[in-house]
């Protein structure tokens, strides 16, 4: 992830719950809200509900890997937390991708054509 940093703090991810705007779909949560900094900001979160370890690790690096892939069409300045649920699981890797595509453009994070000439 070249241009984006983590997001690690509780008190960040509290305020972007509380104050963001959000999209959802089955396997898929997204909050944002715009940051002052001139990047983005990225959090994870898989919760317990998920699996044991290993099948969190899995679907974390996934949702991680298809934010890096998508990296350059997304908007900066904002801070992101992605929230995965149950059915990401089971979900196949190009559907959770274009999930994450949706919702992403749903909240307007995705640039269009001439913002990125």
């Amino acid at each position: 992830m070249k241009f984006t940093s983590s997001l690690k703090e509780n008190y960040a991810f509290r305020r972007l719950y509380a104050k963001g705007k959000s999209a959802a779909s089955p396997c898929l949560a997204v909050y944002c809200r715009k940051n002052r900094t001139g990047g983005n900001r990225l959090g994870l979160t898989v919760g317990k509900k998920v699996g044991k370890a290993v099948v969190r690790n899995k679907v974390r690096r996934r949702i991680r890997e298809i934010y890096r892939t998508n990296e350059g069409r997304i908007r900066s300045g904002y801070d992101i937390v992605l929230v995965a649920r149950v059915r990401a699981v089971f979900t196949p890797y190009a559907k959770l991708e274009d999930s994450f595509l949706k919702l992403m453009d749903k909240l307007g994070l995705l640039r269009r054509e001439e913002e990125t000439s």
